[in-house]
C-alpha cells in the first residue's frame, strides 16, 4: 500500500474521499447526497454550481459507489504513475466537470431531473489509459476478456445508442462525454502517446 499511495497519491485520496462522503450519505445522511445532486434546472437559478463537481463524491447506492470505486483503484493507479498526479488531477477534475456541464445543457430545461456519481470523470480516466495500453485486456462483467481498444469502440458505441433509446436512471451522456474527454485530454497533453498507441495496433 505504500508503495501504491507513492505512485497514486491523488488515485487513492480520491478514491477514499468519494468512499466515506458517498457511505456517509448512503447510511446515515441522506441530507448529503440530496445537498449534491447535480440538478441542471435549478444550477442557474439557485446558483448551485458547486454540484458540477460535488455530485461525483455521491453515488446512488452500494453497487454503483462500488464499480465507480473499482474502476478507479484498477486504472487509476497505472494511469497517474504513467502522466503524473499533477496532470492526472486535472484529468479526472476537468472530466467531471465536462460531463457534469453536457449534462446540464442537454437536461437545463426539466426540472424533473437529477445526476450523480463519478462515472464522468472514472470514464475520462479509463480512457485516457486506453490510449497508453490499448492491447491491456479488459475484464467485461469480470468475465469477457477483451483488448481495451475493443472495449473502446464497444463502450462509446453503446453509450451513444443508449443515450438516445435507454429508458433506465443511468446518466450514459455523462459517460460518453467523460470518455471522449478522456481520449481528448490525452490528445492535448501528450499527442505521442496516441501515435505510439496507434503504433501498437497496427505493428
Amino acid at each position: 500500500m505504500d508503495q501504491l499511495l507513492a505512485i497514486a497519491p491523488a488515485s487513492l485520496a480520491i478514491l477514499g474521499l468519494t468512499i466515506v462522503v458517498s457511505a456517509i450519505g448512503l447510511m446515515s445522511s441522506p441530507r448529503i447526497i440530496e445537498r449534491n445532486l447535480l440538478r441542471p434546472y435549478y444550477l442557474r437559478r439557485e446558483k448551485r454550481y458547486d454540484t458540477l463537481i460535488t455530485k461525483g463524491f455521491v453515488h446512488a447506492d452500494g453497487s454503483h459507489l462500488f464499480f465507480n470505486m473499482l474502476s478507479l483503484y484498477f486504472f487509476g493507479p497505472p494511469l497517474e504513475a504513467r502522466i503524473g498526479t499533477p496532470k492526472f488531477i486535472a484529468l479526472y477534475f476537468i472530466g467531471l466537470l465536462v460531463a457534469s456541464l453536457g449534462t446540464y445543457f442537454r437536461r437545463r430545461r426539466d426540472p424533473q431531473y437529477a445526476s450523480l456519481g463519478a462515472s464522468g470523470a472514472i470514464n475520462s480516466v479509463l480512457f485516457a489509459y486506453i490510449v497508453y495500453y490499448p492491447l491491456n485486456n479488459i475484464y467485461l462483467f469480470f468475465v469477457v476478456k477483451i483488448p481495451a481498444f475493443l472495449f473502446a469502440f464497444l463502450f462509446l458505441g453503446y453509450s451513444y445508442w443508449a443515450s438516445k433509446n435507454a429508458r433506465d436512471n443511468v446518466n450514459h451522456d455523462a459517460h460518453f462525454d467523460g470518455a471522449l474527454f478522456g481520449l481528448l485530454f490525452v490528445l492535448v497533453t501528450e499527442p505521442d502517446a496516441w501515435i505510439g498507441g496507434l503504433s501498437r495496433l497496427f505493428n
